[in-house]
């Protein structure tokens, strides 16, 4: 696992680059780390037990990643987007593999290469992990081009940054997808996978962490839904209220699935701090909203209830912070990033509203234990799910007598041949 200060821009043509002052990235979306495709030689795992044109057609669209993945293009979303073509396009010769009537998913070693510092690479004799690390690496292009999106590159003070609308709302479609690929591979591909290609899967294909990074893409696109509400005259403050306690929801819900793998590695270590900086700022967001739908009720102790959760809210701003800190510095160093969104207005009123009430019942905070009581926190039931995924149809050249090799198909043609021979008696001649 990593972020996207991992990524491409140190390896080029699948050599690490000398380091020269290198660039500190920023993360508005966290990307783990990338895992690209190596060279293999597949003609000697398949010669001779399927079709040439099957073959040839399988090496030539792998190959076409492998060359991608190593020439930079990742940088820029032109490049994010020819490399997910190049992966759509080797899915359905990829499929034909895992047919369970051909046997072929195991002759073939398939080589991944993660391009973190450790620059791990992992080959199995599976076709199924090559399937899972395809789709992975699909769900992984996702995050990292919704990244790209909120992060312009055009803009000239990082501290005003904006974001258009239509960028935000792209990002989600891009969240919801990547979410969709990871719950692929957790609900249709690991299970396919014998127990002992599963123990000797990367750490970032372990479904703990497959799990953890689709609920993340879930509660950043929430995120992104509550920064368009905020900008919108018409979404009310319940609506607010509920969007900021999802996004609490899913961000406990990813730390606690990332939480329960082995994470003793400085990826895993980063990531579980991002979602805990994620998490406490989507927590004070929430109780400052909630706080302002109590200060409207008429009930006797919603004023205090009201009061209580812009403290509460103040208090986990400043922890957020704390924890943001510690994200950027731990390794890879990122940036840290400038408010923005519904955390710039937020980052704002959460202290000014604080204070006021503190101000307005200061001496009443002292004396009332009730003052003291936090309320909880409403629950809702989650509204955004992972977009569906389902495999292309299988590549035309394994239909029919295309995906036979010419031997067989040698045989095959003697062998009609010989059937249909017919004999006939030889008449004796009186000469």
């Amino acid at each position: 696992m990593g972020c996207t200060s991992s990524i491409p821009g140190r390896y080029k043509n699948g050599r690490r680059k000398k380091k020269k002052g290198s660039r500190i990235a920023e993360v508005a979306v966290f990307v783990p780390c990338l895992r690209i495709p190596v060279a293999v030689d597949l003609q000697q795992g398949l010669r001779g037990i399927v079709g040439r044109e099957v073959v040839d057609r399988i090496m030539q669209r792998r190959s076409r990643i492998v060359l991608l993945a190593q020439e930079n293009v990742l940088e820029a979303v032109e490049g994010i987007l020819e490399v997910q073509r190049a992966l759509e396009d080797y899915l359905p010769v990829l499929i034909g593999l895992i047919e369970k009537e051909r046997r072929l998913e195991a002759l073939v070693e398939f080589k991944w290469r993660s391009l973190g510092d450790n620059g791990q690479e992992i080959c199995l004799a599976s076709a199924w992990y090559e399937l899972l690390s395809v789709i992975h690496m699909m769900a992984m292009l996702s995050l990292l081009q919704a990244n790209q999106l909120l992060i312009p590159k055009d803009c000239a003070d990082a501290r005003e940054r904006k974001v258009s609308e239509d960028a935000k709302k792209v990002a989600v479609d891009l969240l919801l997808k990547a979410s969709g690929f990871l719950e692929y591979n957790i609900h249709h591909i690991l299970v396919h996978l014998p127990i002992h290609i599963r123990r000797n899967l990367p750490k970032d294909l372990q479904e703990g962490v497959l799990e953890a990074i689709s609920i993340q893409a879930l509660a950043q696109g929430v995120e992104m839904q509550l920064g368009l509400a905020m900008e919108c005259e018409k979404a009310t403050l319940p609506v607010k209220r509920r969007l900021a306690c999802e996004e609490v929801i899913y961000f406990a819900q990813a730390h606690y699935c990332l939480s329960g793998c082995e994470n003793s590695d400085a990826n895993g270590r980063k990531l579980l701090l991002f979602l805990k900086y994620k998490y406490l700022e989507a927590k004070a967001a929430a109780y400052y909203y909630h706080g302002l739908v109590l200060g409207k009720g008429s009930e006797p102790n919603d004023q205090v209830s009201s009061v209580c959760c812009h403290f509460a809210a103040n208090d986990l701003l400043i922890e957020s912070k704390r924890a943001c800190l510690s994200f950027c510095l731990a390794k890879p160093l990122t940036r840290v990033p400038p408010a923005w969104g519904v955390m710039k207005h937020l980052q704002k009123k959460i202290p000014e509203t604080a204070s006021k009430k503190s101000q307005m019942y200061g001496d009443l905070i002292e004396q009332d234990k009730a003052f003291q009581t936090l309320p909880d926190l409403p629950e809702f039931t989650l509204s955004l799910k992972p977009d569906d995924y389902e495999l292309p149809e299988i590549d035309e050249c394994w239909v029919g007598d295309k995906s036979q090799p010419q031997i067989q198909m040698l045989k095959e043609h003697l062998r009609d041949d010989d059937d249909d021979d017919t004999f006939e008696p030889i008449e004796d001649l009186n000469l």
